[in-house]
This record gives structure tokens, sequence and C-alpha cells, in this order.
């Protein structure tokens, strides 16, 4: 099977640096925009199974993907993005050094109140990675799953076996890059990461 995790299109929360987390932001126009230029460059594949956060700013990007297919876009619970608790709304800049180890020492993370720690993030997307994309493995069908850019890294890190330590390791997950890879029974193969499909800027938390 080919998988292929997408990040959503921009919301003005990402703009602003506001952190979202599970508060449901709503894509801005130039999100709909790079969603619209990823569908293109992805008219040709033939999705079978598509998978979706249930926020608006995700199953919107897979709406926009998925296009004219005859595709149900199936919502997982599983695949929402990390929680920030109370931090949510909260531009990054002004959280200090602890969300600072959010990105630059994962290992020394402690969330705010009501948020999530990176252990119960991976838990979640191991169950989603077991629950639906292991039993397909041997079927060669194309699988779509389009969530954020905390829960796609989450996702990654369970496929390679990584530790959180090496949570951000790799490209930064921006607004509609496309990750493909393939697996099968005994396999997993990197086809593509951090893909993007359009010319512009979009914000890079891991840019200081």
């Amino acid at each position: 099977m080919k998988l292929y995790i997408v990040r959503h299109g921009e919301t003005e929360w990402n703009k602003e640096r506001k952190l979202q987390g599970q508060s449901d932001v709503p894509l801005n126009e130039y999100g709909r925009t790079l969603a619209q230029k990823t569908a293109e460059a992805l008219l040709d594949v033939p999705f079978d199974i598509v998978f979706s956060s249930p926020l608006s700013r995700a199953y919107e990007t897979a709406q926009i993907l998925v296009g004219e297919r005859n595709t149900r876009i199936v919502k997982e619970d599983n695949l929402m993005e990390i929680s920030f608790g109370v931090d949510e709304g909260v531009p990054s800049d002004k959280l200090g050094e602890n969300f600072s180890n959010f990105f630059f020492a994962p290992e020394k993370y402690v969330p705010s109140e009501g948020g999530e720690t990176y252990e119960e993030l991976c838990r979640r997307a191991e169950a989603f990675l077991k629950e639906q994309i292991y039993p397909l493995r041997s079927t060669g069908k194309n699988v779509l799953v389009v969530a954020h850019g905390a829960m796609n890294k989450a996702l990654m890190l369970n496929l390679k076996h990584l530790g959180i330590a090496d949570f951000w390791k790799g490209e930064f997950q921006r607004n509609c890059c496309v990750n493909i890879y393939e697996l099968t029974e005994h396999t997993f193969t990197v086809i593509e990461e951090a893909k993007i499909y359009y010319e512009g800027e979009t914000t890079n938390y891991l840019e200081k």
C-alpha cells in the first residue's frame, strides 16, 4: 500500500503563530488555495481510503484533496492535533522556555494545564496505525491521511520507531506538505517527505 500523510492548509492562527492544538480553527483563503494546488498535483492518485482529523481545518483540506473522487472521508478522533490546554490561542513567542522545549528539546517538554504530553500524542498515533493502517499493508491500496503538524510527526515516529528526542527530526511539516510511504507486511519505504506543490511561504515554527 501507499500511504499519503498530508498536513492541513493554512489558518489565520498559523499566520499569527498562535497555538491551535484542538481548537477548531478553520482554513483561511490562502490555506484553501494551498490545498487546491496540492489537490491538482495529486489529481491522478486514485485514493481508495481517506482518513481525516475531525477538526475543520483538516477535514476541509481532505475534502479539497478528494475533489470529485467518490471516496468517503472517515473522521478519526485519534488524528486530532496535540492539545495545548490553556495555551491554545496564545502566540508561541509569548510562552517562554517551556514551549521552546516543545520543538527544540521535546523529551523535556511539560504541557500546560489541560495539555497533552508527547507520550499521549504518540499513543493516539500508534492506536490509529494499528487499527486503521497496518491491516491494509497487503492490499496495495492508496490511503490518504490528513491531519496536523505534530500528529503527522507522531505517525512518522511510530512508523520509523524513533524516540521522542528525535520527534522533529527531518523536514518541518509545512501547511499542505505531502509525505508518501510504501508499506508491506514486512517493509517500510520512504518515497517522499515534506513535499510541497506550491510556491509561497507558510509559517515554520522551527525558525526562531
